[in-house]
């Protein structure tokens, strides 16, 4: 195993010629696809990876610096991709992820045949004419509360974003990883986060895209992924699923496991 390999936790599952890469979002680790990989490893070739500064990396190899920008996990994803030797790979992406995949595809396109995006968005931050889901307040509110008491924090996010109470074992999963996640190192991923504007890229993206949202999610309205769809420069298309919360994949896997499998299997017909 290589340096890169082992500094992310990096799988590889499964058979077949064709690669799936699956890379989770802030506050989980590879984990939270565990109800979708059972469906992919008889016919792909499934790539896992924790993103640096997840539970269960070493925090000491966590560069403040480096992930001073999405821009850091890009490289991760690409220098992961380039020690596997991956020529090319479906990308599925949740929240940070889907976007560290959009601005991978935007430097090496031809490392993805597509991509699937779950609970993605350019910006969080409210603008004109933009609806991102928050006001300045309410984030200088949540970098507040991960400061002052990040065990505090951590039991009242978790139920709010996954949507539900914690007796969900969902929220309890999700609990459980954003907790292992060293306080100092989640408020700078969460700033980096939170208050990233990608939309001026989505035109340079090339890579056909798969954008799958919950009906209800707190961190991504339903209006940002219509917004990927009519601004992201690739064919593109949305899918809006009958479940709740920013991390489906966990709290609704008899809802969203499916869709996931039928976008990963079928590409987009383009007239």
């Amino acid at each position: 195993m290589g340096i890169v390999e082992e500094a992310h936790n990096v799988k590889v599952l499964g058979k077949g010629e064709r690669i799936i890469v699956l890379a989770h979002g802030f506050g989980t680790d590879q984990s939270v696809w565990k109800y979708l990989v059972p469906h992919l490893v008889n016919d792909y070739r499934v790539i896992l990876f924790d993103n640096m500064g997840s539970g269960p990396t070493n925090p000491d190899y966590f560069d403040f610096e480096r992930y001073s920008t999405i821009d850091g996990y890009v490289y991760d994803l690409l220098a992961i991709l380039q020690e596997l030797q991956v020529e090319s790979c479906i990308f599925v992406g949740h929240s940070l992820s889907a976007i560290v995949g959009l601005l991978a595809s935007i430097s090496r396109p031809d490392l993805f045949s597509k991509l699937v995006l779950l609970a993605a968005s350019p910006r969080f931050l409210n603008d004109e004419d933009y609806y991102g889901g928050f006001e300045r307040e309410e984030l200088d509110q949540l970098f507040e509360g991960i400061k002052s008491n990040y065990e505090s924090w951590c039991l009242g996010f978790a139920p709010m974003v996954v949507g539900g109470d914690m007796d969900s074992v969902a929220v309890q999963e999700f609990s459980r990883t954003l907790f292992n996640i060293r306080p100092d190192i989640a408020l700078s991923v969460s700033e980096i986060i939170f208050q990233s504007d990608l939309r001026p890229v989505l035109g340079q993206v090339t890579v056909p895209c798969h954008i799958l949202q919950s009906t209800k999610d707190l961190a991504v309205p339903v209006g940002v992924s219509e917004y990927l769809h009519k601004n992201i420069g690739s064919n593109s298309i949305v899918e809006v699923m009958a479940s709740d919360g920013h991390l489906p994949q966990l709290s609704s896997p008899d809802i969203v496991i499916p869709v996931l499998v039928r976008h990963i299997r079928c590409d987009i017909n383009v007239a």
